[in-house]
Parts: C-alpha cells; sequence; structure tokens
C-alpha cells in the first residue's frame, strides 16, 4: 500500500553513535533512502550505550506524517526505545524485531519506493529469513 508522498522515517538506535552513523552512511551509499534514516547512537555524552533523549529526539525527526520505523540493536538500546515509546505511544510508531544491518537496509530500500509503514516495518522483520549466500 502507498502512502500519500511522505516517506516512513527509520530510526537506528545502537550502542554505539560510531554504529550507527556507519550504517547510515551504508545505507546513503546504497541510495537507499538515506534521507529517511536518522540515528540515536551512543549516551549523550559520546560514550556506549543508549540515551532516551537521543532516541525520542531521533524518532521526532524521522516523522514526516507517515510513521517511523525504530530498529534497536541489543540489550537496553530495546529497553531504552521501548520506554520512549511507551511514554509516546503512537499507531505510528513502531519498534520492530529484526537484525540490526539487514533489517535497516530492507526497511530503508522499502522505504524509499514510498511503501506505507506496515510494509516498511514487514521488510525489516523479513530481512531475518534472508539467506546470505545458497550454501
Amino acid at each position: 500500500m502507498e502512502n500519500d508522498g511522505a516517506t516512513v522515517g527509520i530510526v537506528l538506535v545502537s550502542h554505539s553513535g560510531k554504529l550507527a552513523e556507519g550504517l547510515g552512511e551504508l545505507i546513503g551509499q546504497l541510495g537507499s533512502a538515506g534521507g529517511c534514516v536518522f540515528r540515536a547512537g551512543g549516551t549523550d555524552e559520546g560514550g556506549i550505550g543508549t540515551s532516551y533523549e537521543r532516541i525520542a529526539a531521533a524518532v521526532a525527526e524521522a516523522d514526516s506524517g507517515a510513521g517511523v520505523v525504530v530498529l534497536p540493536d541489543i540489550g537496553s538500546a530495546v529497553l531504552t526505545a521501548r520506554m520512549v515509546l511507551e511514554d509516546d505511544s503512537r499507531q505510528d510508531v513502531v519498534l520492530v524485531d529484526a537484525p540490526f544491518v539487514e533489517g535497516a537496509v530492507a526497511a530503508a530500500v522499502t522505504a524509499s519506493t514510498g511503501a506505507d509503514l506496515a510494509a516498511v516495518a514487514e521488510a525489516a522483520r523479513d530481512a531475518r529469513g534472508q539467506p546470505k549466500f545458497q550454501a
């Protein structure tokens, strides 16, 4: 299903600012909707960890009206993203359980086609079952 011209935003939540930046850069290099990908990596002080404020700000920035997919890496990134979304519960912002790199790339590619929130979230989830090579 197509949306009305707005692009689904994607928020990368990582313990590492460098990891989130690198993944965003990779997506941009692939030409896969780099403009709709926002990063919430590391702590406010630049260390390893997660920041409630960074996640909330990235979700707000990513929201162009078509919804937002939030992709966390591991552990407290999931927990902190959940807290942010519980405090500002909206139907158009979804936390997606997907592999961080493959899910983000699949979501960005799908978002770049103008797909709706459900399709972008499903593309990220489906990345889990895609083999990297044939055995």
